[in-house]
């Protein structure tokens, strides 16, 4: 199915004006971590957008589900001692409150891992195997020999075999945004243990991309992406589309392929179709039933339906050829459009722990009003694919001047002299029609700004009316009114004026500000307001006395957040991306090694005889990320080996005991913590450089500290 005409000025009164029935989604979250700001901005812009639609009486429904599948998880579960469906259940309730918390209004929230994913999966799959679009062959796949298991794409890191950036996951870079397979990677290295994968022969399925090519290149081109995007997909149509590997070996968390015991659907083969099976779920629900929703309404290859996809820009390449690929081979719709969006980073640079600015959504929740970032977010978020900045000074200015000094402002200038002086009785007319007559008419470009998804307009279109209705109470001056006598009938009319005008600002701000809207209509005493609503005035009756509806951020507010991610970070409980399992596709960097601190003082904490010593001693300590280069017994000593260790770059020699407990052979390439700024010792057999971190009673029973996924050699261990 061909993209449906993008709304346009021509046509954005047409699509007012008649109902339509629209699908939204954002790329589903990973169910090993926590949600973080970064990832708020693709759920909030895609809400707005959503609550939009349905204020102006559209048929909209918005799902989402955790991604639930792969290796990190299967592995993090590994880490914790727990089942993989015992860590996503929880990951969920955690997801969920989050976004529940930031008014996040999805219409159903779900799982990939549940039936109804496993029928859809299943279903397009045979559909395409049927007409030939699988084939199976045999490949030569990474194996890590430490953890004796097969390494998906993400925990291979090495070179990139298109432009050389090094540090680069196995199937695509991240600098040049090439695609490709890891067993065309440059100097691979295992991400789990260190060691340099080898080679074995395992039969895999890939999808015949290429037999969609002619379909693609008019799907890309036909109005549903973003001019970027398609740019950017024109270049990998110019490099050939390649098979596609949708098969994974066991162990894998995720579906069994029905006719490959032993092989299990590749999690970005289920992902995506996490969309169809949440609304799946949607339509089987009570809720569902009573709307009368039906999937192929929706999803059937005759769809007249509305379908759009929120989505980063890291994630195109499967969004934008392999999902409308596999949908097309199965016999379903492909989608309206998908709309990427950029980054988020915060005062110029990119989120950091050691700044505090990796901020989690409950942290964040803990210290400020949500609907302050989702207007933060909004006033700066447009229909391209550039990235934002969150500067937090321009966060507490912009909130404190537009929330607070202008918008809010208006009703607490206005309403106590309803309560006081009227019983809360508006007047039964408008002095100034006239100025509400053009107050509704901004509100069609606030509506096309909205539909366009320019946010950042509709903001600026707002603030520039609420100027205006500040302009007019300053004029009229209520509070000088009040006190002449004979003034009241005019003083009620103004003020009525007033909180009118607040009305059509709140009303216009509803799909950002769900939350404050609603305590404006309980005050306004009013039926929850829709767009159509907004274009009669409000007058002739009671509203409830005016509660403070927001206030102003304040700097110590926005300090104590920061230093709650700093605490985050210095907590046993971080749960550091690419730390034991963690977040491998999330924010990776020079903290991703952060959990190893936290061990060590955990094994210093847990030896009743250790000598106690201050914390300003202990921060002393500088831990590093080293790799065992080489290991090697040494001639008459019974429980040393001599470690060459690579701190990325620079090499040290370290004799550790640890002899009894490990082969050499087993510990070349692994990674481990070091104490880096040790004093060099001279013993019998040499000089010793350092000191590996290790713990047990001794003997076979002693365990060299072995950092996870993510981790990298002369990484500081903060």
């Amino acid at each position: 199915m061909a993209p449906a005409e993008p709304i346009t000025t021509a046509n954005t009164s047409t699509a007012a004006r008649e109902r339509r029935d629209i699908l939204v989604t954002s790329a589903l979250p990973y169910a090993n971590g926590p949600i973080h700001i970064g990832h708020l901005v693709e759920y909030i812009q895609t809400d707005i957008w959503a609550r939009f639609q349905k204020l102006r009486g559209h048929n909209c429904w918005y799902v989402c589900a955790d991604d639930a599948h792969g290796t990190p998880i299967m592995l993090k579960a590994r880490a914790e001692g727990i089942t993989p469906e015992a860590l996503i259940a929880r990951v969920a309730d955690e997801h969920k409150a989050d976004f529940a918390d930031f008014r996040i209004g999805f219409d159903n929230y779900h799982s990939t891992h549940s039936d109804e994913n496993r029928d859809c999966a299943t279903l397009i799959y045979a559909r395409n195997r049927d007409k030939g679009h699988i084939r199976a062959r045999s490949i030569e796949q990474a194996f890590d020999p430490v953890e004796q298991m097969f390494l998906p794409d993400r925990f291979i890191k090495g070179e990139c075999p298109k432009c050389g950036a090094s540090d680069q996951y196995g199937d695509n870079c991240e600098v040049c945004g090439a695609s490709y397979s890891p067993a065309e990677l440059k100097h691979p290295r295992s991400a789990v243990s260190g060691a340099v994968p080898r080679l074995r022969e395992s039969e895999h399925l890939f999808f015949r991309l290429a037999d969609f090519e002619p379909m693609l290149k008019a799907w890309t081109r036909g109005g549903g992406l973003q001019e970027q995007v398609v740019n950017k997909l024109d270049e990998w149509f110019d490099a050939g589309l390649k098979e596609w590997d949708i098969s994974r070996d066991a162990p894998y968390f995720g579906f069994e392929i029905p006719d490959h015991p032993g092989k299990f659907f590749y999690v970005w083969l289920d992902a995506p179709i996490g969309y169809m099976a949440s609304f799946k779920h949607l339509c089987e629900s009570e809720r569902g039933r009573a709307a009368g929703l039906e999937l192929d309404t929706f999803w059937g290859k005759d769809s007249r339906a509305e379908l759009y996809h929120f989505i980063g820009k890291d994630i195109i390449y499967f969004h934008a050829l392999f999902w409308p690929a596999m949908l097309h081979g199965a016999d379903f719709r492909t989608p309206t459009a998908i709309f990427a969006h950029g980054f988020l980073t915060v005062d110029g640079q990119k989120m950091s722990k050691s700044r505090g600015t990796f901020i989690k959504a409950r942290t964040y929740l803990d210290h400020l009003n949500p609907e302050y970032l989702r207007y933060y977010f909004a006033a700066k978020l447009g229909p391209g694919v550039d990235d934002i900045d969150l500067s937090l000074d321009d966060f507490q200015a912009r909130v404190n001047a537009d929330l607070v000094g202008k918008v809010v402002n208006i009703a607490s200038r206005t309403a106590s002299f309803i309560t006081k002086r009227f019983d809360g009785q508006l007047a039964a007319e408008l002095p100034e029609p006239a100025l509400f007559d053009a107050f509704v008419a901004g509100g069609r470009g606030i509506a096309d700004a909205y539909e366009r998804r320019e946010f950042s307009r509709a903001v600026r279109e707002i603030m520039a009316l609420a100027d205006r209705a500040n302009q007019y109470i300053d004029e009229q001056e209520p509070w000088v009114l009040a006190k002449q006598a004979g003034q009241d009938a005019k003083l009620q009319g103004i003020c009525t004026q007033g909180l009118n005008l607040f009305r059509l600002l709140i009303g216009w701000l509803k799909p950002i500000l769900p939350g404050t809207a609603a305590a404006a209509e309980r005050f306004l005493q009013i039926e929850p307001l829709t767009w159509a609503d907004l274009s009669q005035p409000l007058v002739d009756r009671e509203i409830a006395k005016f509660k403070p509806l927001m206030t102003r951020i304040e700097p110590r507010q926005v300090e104590a957040m920061l230093q709650a991610s700093k605490e985050d970070l210095a907590s046993p409980s971080a749960d550091a991306p690419g730390w034991a399992g963690g977040q491998i596709s999330g924010q990776g960097g020079g903290e991703a090694a952060a959990g190893a601190d936290h061990l060590a003082k955990d094994l210093i904490a847990k030896d009743p005889i250790a000598e106690t010593i201050d914390f300003d001693a202990f921060a002393k300590l500088d831990l590093r990320i080293a790799r065992i280069a080489r290991a090697a017994p040494v001639e008459g000593a019974d429980k040393l080996l001599q470690l060459t260790l690579d701190l990325g770059g620079e090499s040290r020699s370290v004799f550790a005991g640890i002899r009894q407990a490990y082969d050499p052979a087993d510990l070349e390439g692994r990674l481990t913590v070091m104490v880096a700024n040790l004093a060099p010792r001279k013993m019998r057999f040499g000089v010793s450089e350092g000191m590996v971190l290790a713990a047990g009673p001794g003997g076979k029973e002693i365990f060299i500290l072995s950092p996870d996924a993510g981790a990298e050699p002369g990484m500081k261990v903060r």
